[in-house]
């Protein structure tokens, strides 16, 4: 009998890349994402099923759930893979603009989990994947609030392993470094705050570099690879450093004195 993976913010990129991956490999696919209509090339491959789900509007989250299981008699895995990046000067950005970083981020990925676990406990089995980035390990510039919603998917992840073991329910983290996909063209937004032009000149040292890394990073299909060895390898594994050098900079920000590797991350990006 065929395993079921439901994965949000299937829409594009890493999502749509890993919607893909599964189903070429004989899964059952949920692919889940604010849009479904719009996906014709998912939804007319065998076995996908898509389904509106908009993470920050919590009575989506349940209609989802409900409808794959009923559509393919059980979820064995979720991908929280949902998210979006607001970058710029801190000062500039507005905390509503924050707060909805954090809405989609930290909050919306907790709600769907919350919503999968009586479903694993239940089965007692079920892999929970999150998909963070390198960025919640390390930081680069001008994505402060970015950084700070994926280091709490981090240490949420890292804790919530614990009391989910007992329920034979797996958390895994991955950790995409700079992804080819639109992510840095559809999935960011610039803060901007009028008569704030102090930062000006830094912006517009940084953000090329930053462009050009997702410009040079690997492709979505790398990242989808991580996700399905991460569903698929049978362990207790943690962490994926999952393409874009992931393996290389974690490495690097392990081995490294703290002020070293920030000073790398300078001269490689504000110089």
């Amino acid at each position: 009998m065929s395993k079921t993976v439901l994965i949000t913010g299937a829409s594009t990129g890493i999502g749509r890349a890993t919607a893909q991956l599964f189903q070429q490999q004989g899964w059952n696919v949920v692919a889940t994402m604010r849009s479904p209509e719009k996906s014709t090339e998912l939804a007319n491959l065998p076995n996908v099923l898509c389904l509106p789900l908009d993470v920050t509007k919590v009575d989506t989250i349940p209609a989802a759930i409900d409808r794959a299981i009923a559509q393919f008699g059980a979820i064995d895995v979720l991908v929280n893979n949902a998210g979006y990046a607001l970058i710029g000067a801190f000062e500039a950005c507005d905390m509503a603009d924050i707060r909805g970083q954090f809405e989609t981020n930290v909050f919306g990925l907790m709600e769907v989990t919350r919503a999968i676990l009586p479903h694993f406990r239940l089965r007692q089995q079920g892999i929970l994947i999150n998909v963070a980035s390198i960025g919640g390990r390390m930081t680069f510039p001008i994505y402060s609030p970015y950084h700070a919603t994926k280091w709490a998917v981090d240490g949420f992840s890292e804790s919530l392993q614990y009391e989910l073991r007992q329920f034979n329910i797996k958390v895994k983290i991955i950790e995409p470094g700079a992804i080819k996909t639109d992510f840095y063209s559809r999935s960011i937004t610039v803060a901007k705050k009028a008569g704030l032009t102090v930062y000006d000149d830094y912006l517009q040292r940084t953000l090329p570099k930053m462009d050009k890394a997702g410009e040079n990073g690997s492709a979505p299909a790398v990242t989808a690879g991580a996700i399905y060895k991460a569903a698929t390898d049978g362990s207790w594994q943690l962490r994926y450093p999952a393409g874009g050098n992931a393996t290389f900079l974690l490495g690097l920000r392990k081995l490294l004195p703290e002020a070293w590797f920030i000073g790398m991350i300078r001269r490689g990006l504000e110089l």
